[in-house]
């Protein structure tokens, strides 16, 4: 059992909602500058980043963690097992089929999938 499976959603969801309040959105659009390596993709990302730069504030322990899209606590070579996992990458394992229930159709995990959509949408309605 993944630890997300074992705390249950709530648990997680909040995680993810601290991340959004304490990350701001200009914290999050100079991600690039300040991680330079390993750039986080989420603000949920960016908090974990955080902490663990408290702790390990070297790039050469940044890069002792593998960085990429995961499914279910996978590498990024998982995201290719299944085409349903390209959109909702997901770390906590709730990507995963048995947690389907957890998810609406719209869901999408990366912050840049979910800007790409909206400006596509945006432009579509312009239309």
């Amino acid at each position: 059992e993944q630890f997300s499976d074992g705390v249950g959603y709530g648990w997680v969801d909040s995680l993810r909602d601290a991340a959004e309040a304490e990350v701001t959105d200009a914290m999050f659009r100079s991600a690039k500058d300040r991680f330079p390596y390993g750039t986080p993709t989420t603000k949920e990302g960016y908090r974990y980043r955080m902490i663990f730069e408290e702790f390990y504030p070297s790039e050469a322990a940044a890069k002792t963690v593998p960085f990429g899209k995961s499914v279910a606590c996978s590498t990024e070579r998982a995201m290719s097992w299944d085409e349903s996992f390209s959109l909702r990458a997901d770390p906590s394992g709730r990507a995963a089929g048995v947690h389907d229930a957890a998810y609406d159709a719209t869901f999408v995990a990366d912050d840049n999938v979910k800007t790409s959509k909206a400006k596509k949408t945006k432009a579509a309605t312009a239309n």
